[in-house]
């Protein structure tokens, strides 16, 4: 059980070195393997980094983007693109001193639970090798088409049980 304290607020410009660092610390095993030298990695990641954040800005310019907060310090980010239709969460990530600490746990039941009452799914892409795979699927998420190196997965709050007199259980994860 999470006992921590988890807070959000809204990015901004002042953010992007964590940011960095942050996208930084996803990519370590995957630049863990390449026998490049520190500098050429360096170089990589910030050119990686920087088309990201283009992407996002130009694919999902009225997302919310967030800092992650817990107990007050900065631990990841949160990218929600929400539509009529669904809850798409572009973007969640945590440096790895905050990760399998029960945060990304919070913040995606916080989003069933906004699914839940708003009739919305919630979608994302997720590498078919990600460790967080096994999180999303353990929380009800499931695999909806295989994209070759990333996969699509979706929580859909019709599949939230039901007791005998038709009331959800729970919209929780």
């Amino acid at each position: 059980m999470l006992n921590r304290r988890v807070t959000l607020r809204d990015e901004v410009p002042e953010d992007k070195a964590f940011l960095y660092r942050l996208y930084a610390s996803t990519r370590e095993a995957e630049m863990n393997m390449v026998p490049w030298p520190q500098e050429q990695k360096d170089e990589f990641l910030k050119m990686q980094f920087e088309l990201q954040t283009a992407h996002y800005r130009q694919h999902f310019a009225d997302a919310s983007f967030q800092i992650i907060f817990c107990d007050g310090d900065d631990a990841g980010r949160l990218c929600v693109h929400r539509t009529r239709h669904e809850i798409r969460v572009v973007d969640i990530a945590l440096l790895p001193e905050f990760r399998n600490a029960g945060i990304a746990t919070k913040l995606l039941n916080e989003l069933a639970d906004e699914g839940g009452i708003t009739g919305r799914k919630i979608t994302m892409h997720v590498l078919r090798e990600s460790p967080a795979l096994r999180l999303y699927q353990r929380l009800g998420f499931t695999v909806t088409e295989d994209k070759g190196v990333y996969l699509f997965v979706e929580w859909n709050p019709s599949a939230v049980p039901k007791n005998a007199v038709g009331e959800e259980v729970s919209a929780n994860l």
